[in-house]
């Protein structure tokens, strides 16, 4: 650090109101006095590179003792270690650089572009439902259990209703969740309703378990007077204040270094919680993902990155995004612990973000973990991904793969479901979602203007629409 001042006495005490530089002498060794951590720091300042002195021992190096004053950021207890220990004989080929201890070797080795075995991906159920053997998870009640359920059969509903609500020009737009149900309601049930989460577009179900209700949802899709957004949102860009859930922004990416600055104020404020942010393969395509991940493992943060991989990036495969094993090596790269998990097994959602929850506050860590799925639905209402993909694919991952069939069949084997209980949840949760349709509808001066702008003169579907409300 250079500093070009005539008094370097204003320096320090410039800097002993700013960062804390007093509190930071004291500490070292006891002996650091003002005037000659002065003297050092005017002697370091006017040395060239070449003339300081050549250490022996890295450990002798003064600036890991203190004596120059640097910035100190909140300090974590768990997480920031060195290499302390190489292999027996090695000692002489080791040099302490300021990044680590680095181990020295006479042959020139590459490391390999990608690993020879892929990494394993964490599955508790199978497709039948039965619990693999051996499987390590979290135990479940009942009563979360059925919970989980019943929040992954509304919100495939919600989805239904409102996607034929856009095709039938009741809403402008709108995005499924189809395929992708275990990841958001078995996430949002190992989290705490004071971890503040930083959706991407594809996560309504976290706001589902949280208490948003059906009439919430209808309110943001229709833009009506009830809508917290007033209408100045698309549709599908929810949030709450009330529930911890930031506003869905349409831009990609943006929000995982957000949650990143979040969780760091939690820290420092001691609160136990963290953030949680959510983001599809793409969105490991942006810079703010890799900036993020630097950010969160440099202060160790108290973050949870959540990554949907579910193979498409609108109509870009990951083949033609990374040629990395995944997403979850990317963590591994930055100093964060990763998993890779199967994102249509409920349990092992449930599990990883319940365990990964536990890392991150009481380690005060960010943790990475990449959900292995499949988007069942077009990306949106304004895609067709059968121009992409085939639709043998699409219907063999919603037969075969169904998260929510395979949770299903799982609680059913515990005794804690049946067909009757099945039924009554079907009917009344698509009850309920048709009346918040009709009765959230477009208003009187919007059917107007849709009709004046989209339909010719003497052709007006909307006025058929009915339940609409007026302002």
């Amino acid at each position: 650090m250079a500093f070009y001042s005539k008094n370097p006495r204003n320096i320090i005490n410039n800097l002993k109101s700013k960062v804390g530089l007093w509190s930071l002498m004291k500490q070292s060794h006891g002996t650091c006095s003002y005037s000659s951590c002065l003297n050092t720091i005017h002697l370091h300042r006017f040395l060239p590179l070449t003339t300081l002195p050549q250490f022996t021992n890295p450990d002798s190096i003064s600036h890991k003792k203190g004596h120059f004053p640097h910035f100190q950021r909140f300090q974590s207890t768990t997480t920031e270690k060195q290499i302390d220990s190489v292999p027996n004989g090695e000692q002489s080929q080791v040099l302490d650089f300021p990044g680590g201890k680095v181990v020295f070797s006479p042959e020139m080795r590459f490391l390999s572009e990608s690993p020879s075995v892929y990494s394993q991906c964490y599955r508790v159920l199978d497709d039948n439902g039965q619990l693999i053997s051996h499987s390590n998870f979290v135990p479940v009640s009942e009563e979360v259990a059925v919970k989980m359920y019943s929040n992954m059969v509304t919100l495939q509903t919600l989805d239904t209703i409102f996607y034929e609500a856009q095709r039938q020009g009741r809403i402008s737009f709108y995005v499924t969740s189809i395929g992708e149900e275990a990841i958001n309601i078995a996430s949002a049930a190992a989290l705490t309703s004071d971890d503040i989460v930083f959706p991407q577009y594809r996560e309504p179900g976290v706001l589902l378990w949280r208490g948003f209700t059906l009439q919430e949802f209808a309110n943001q899709c229709f833009g009506n007077k009830a809508d917290y957004g007033k209408g100045r949102q698309m549709p599908i860009h929810y949030g709450s204040n009330k529930l911890n859930y930031f506003t869905v922004a349409s831009t990609i990416a943006t929000q995982i270094p957000h949650a990143v600055g979040a969780a760091y104020s939690l820290k420092m404020d001691k609160k136990d919680a963290c953030a949680v942010t959510y983001f599809g393969d793409g969105g490991t395509s942006e810079g703010d993902f890799h900036a993020a991940m630097n950010f969160a493992a440099v202060t160790e943060s108290p973050v949870i990155f959540i990554c949907r991989n579910n193979g498409w990036a609108i109509s870009t495969p990951t083949s033609d995004q990374f040629r990395s094993d995944g997403i979850a090596v990317r963590g591994q790269a930055y100093g964060v612990r990763s998993i890779r998990v199967d994102g249509n097994d409920a349990l092992a959602m449930y599990s990883a973000v319940h365990s990964a929850r536990h890392m991150a506050v009481n380690e005060h860590r960010p943790i990475l973990i990449e959900a292995v799925t499949y988007r069942v639905g077009h990306h949106s209402t304004s895609d067709d991904s059968t121009k992409y993909r085939p639709a043998n694919e699409i219907e063999w991952w919603r037969m075969a793969r169904d998260p929510v069939t395979r949770f299903r069949k799982w609680i059913e084997i515990n005794g804690w479901w049946g067909s009757e209980a099945e039924s009554q949840l079907r009917s009344s949760i698509r009850s309920q979602d048709l009346s918040r349709v009709h009765g959230s509808g477009i208003t009187k001066l919007g059917k107007q203007v849709l009709n004046f702008c989209c339909f010719p003169r003497g052709h007006s579907r909307l006025a058929t629409i009915k339940g609409a409300s007026t302002l």
